[in-house]
């Protein structure tokens, strides 16, 4: 899965999960989130400083950035 590249638009529970097993295949992913960042930053405790450790575990592995989709 090495070629495969993906864009994750997905947010909160099923869509990171998906994309989380491709990154583990070794597909590429980049992440789009809006500039206040995705929900589930905030669900915790427990968090490793300031993103909950869900967060950290379902987006490993995945490049992110931060774009304005409302405009």
């Amino acid at each position: 899965m090495k070629d495969i590249k993906v864009i994750d638009l997905s947010r909160i529970l099923a869509g990171p999960f998906v994309s989380m097993g491709l990154s583990d295949l070794g597909a590429e992913i980049i992440k789009i989130e809006p500039f206040e960042g995705d929900e589930t930053r905030k669900w915790g405790p427990p968090f490793n400083r300031t993103d909950a450790s869900y967060y950290l575990s379902v987006n490993r592995n995945k490049k992110s950035i931060c774009v304005d989709l409302k405009h």
